[in-house]
């Protein structure tokens, strides 16, 4: 069953920046578009499952008098694993109780010194390890283009609600197509940014490869590029080339390579096929595009799945002493009692997968020296039905399938370079399939400028029709 919340009240089918003009010129106010959010998550939700924490009244209280700023007064939420003060983190599990956030993370910081105004936290994956957000008590986060089938993960929660028309974005953070992959599975338009383009909580900061970026996942090309406008207004990394204030297409014709053998896995025929339509679209569009294997070691595979699953230890590890007395180990999905089992059993085998992993930046130059942008699809099949990740299955079973699924996203996580997510195909059972674009580190300006073109020649399904 397809399901959204589009209806004639302040939001309207506006995106952010449609949004933020009516604000600006005061055909709408900025409570009049929060309590349209408000009204529209609990219309939606209740088939949805993508809210982790309301804070309605919160919101409400904000509007009256939202930060300055070209987003000011525009709806959005916050991903469930970042800290906002006066909100729970609860990071997709019920392994404790979670207590109010005294202060926000440096992302928040910088999210909302944008003017946006956060209703709440959105839903993931525990801990956001799974591609598919079901867990066995908290329940299955479903896309709003068929509620039997996942909303992907990690970011599912902000994903389906933008796709439902919820709130025109969200947040959504990255760190093996968690961005990604929800656009893909929602007809969204997900950017994962270079690593360090953003503000980012300690926590992410501290990781030995710094895989986890955050972003938003938006319904159009330009609310994506306003957000990263305003974005760097509050936070700039000098060691990157600004992305700026794009707004039009790309005028340069690229080198663009085309590869949907995956890493380890392939896409299967319908995805293959959909893909090389996007290669075709590019080419008439005037752009060269050459059929390359993914740049990638032999071990790639076998030492990213050590890397996530040393993270699942580490989470294991340190949570009676972060979260207290009420921390209860039994209650983590098999996924992630999985993945910490398959850490402890392959402790010495890290520092080589480590380094092998850094290696990856080399092999991404040279890759990027050859072409300007690669193209994948995001996923290598089509979307699933809800318990075909189900974590209450075997742990090799679980990462068997997800292994099969995500065979593209999480190499641009180990580079840290930049990837886009566009909604360019339509699976036969009409569902979105998201087409991947990657670029070298610093590059999110070609993606951007190539998006605007790619949207314009090839305009995205709308789930309201």
């Amino acid at each position: 069953m397809r399901v959204h919340a589009f209806t004639d009240d302040a939001l309207a089918d506006l995106d952010a920046v449609g949004l933020a003009e009516h604000l600006a010129a005061g055909k709408v106010s900025a409570a009049e578009a929060t309590g349209a959010a408000i009204a529209r998550i609990e219309a939606v939700n209740g088939e949805l499952n993508a809210m982790a924490y309301a804070a309605y009244d919160r919101a409400r209280s904000d509007a009256r008098n939202p930060r300055p700023g070209f987003l000011s007064g525009v709806p959005t939420l916050v991903k469930d694993n970042v800290d906002v003060a006066g909100m729970p983190t609860r990071s997709g599990t019920d392994a404790w109780e979670p207590r109010p956030a005294r202060r926000n993370g440096d992302f928040a910081d910088m999210y909302l010194a944008t003017g946006l105004v956060p209703l709440g936290k959105s839903q993931l994956s525990e801990y956001g390890f799974s591609a598919s957000a079901e867990h066995p008590r908290l329940g299955a986060v479903r896309t709003p283009w068929d509620t039997e089938r996942t909303a992907g993960a990690s970011s599912s929660g902000s994903a389906a609600l933008v796709a439902a028309g919820a709130v025109p974005l969200a947040h959504a953070n990255d760190g093996g197509g968690s961005i990604r992959i929800p656009a893909a599975v929602n007809g969204l338009v997900g950017l994962k940014p270079t690593r360090g383009r953003l503000a980012q909580d300690k926590m992410f900061r501290d990781m030995p490869i710094r895989i986890i970026s955050d972003g938003v996942v938006t319904r159009s090309v330009r609310d994506t590029a306003a957000f990263y406008r305003e974005a760097e207004r509050h936070y700039r990394n000098l060691h990157l080339p600004p992305i700026g204030d794009l707004t039009r297409p790309i005028k340069r014709r690229l080198r663009i390579a085309l590869n949907t053998s995956g890493v380890g896995r392939s896409a299967d025929a319908e995805t293959r096929a959909l893909t090389e339509q996007t290669a075709s679209l590019l080419e008439g569009l005037g752009h060269t595009v050459t059929e390359t294997d993914a740049p990638v070691a032999p071990s790639f595979v076998d030492d990213f799945l050590l890397y996530w699953a040393l993270l699942a230890q580490v989470m294991l590890t340190t949570g009676r002493p972060f979260h207290g007395r009420t921390w209860d180990a039994s209650k983590h999905d098999n996924l992630t009692l999985g993945l910490a089992r398959h850490a402890r059993r392959n402790l010495h085998k890290v520092p080589g997968a480590i380094t092998r992993l850094k290696r990856a930046n080399a092999q991404a130059e040279l890759y990027y020296d050859k072409y300007d942008v690669a193209l994948t699809p995001t996923l290598a099949t089509a979307t699933p039905k809800v318990g075909h990740l189900d974590p209450t299955q075997d742990y090799a079973t679980i990462i068997d399938k997800l292994l099969d699924w995500v065979a593209f996203t999480p190499w641009q996580n180990v580079t840290g370079a930049p990837a886009i997510s566009l909604p360019l195909a339509t699976t036969a059972a009409g569902l979105p399939q998201g087409m991947m674009l990657g670029a070298a580190p610093g590059q999110e300006a070609v993606l951007i400028e190539l998006a605007y073109e790619l949207e314009q020649a090839r305009p995205f399904a709308r789930i309201q029709g």
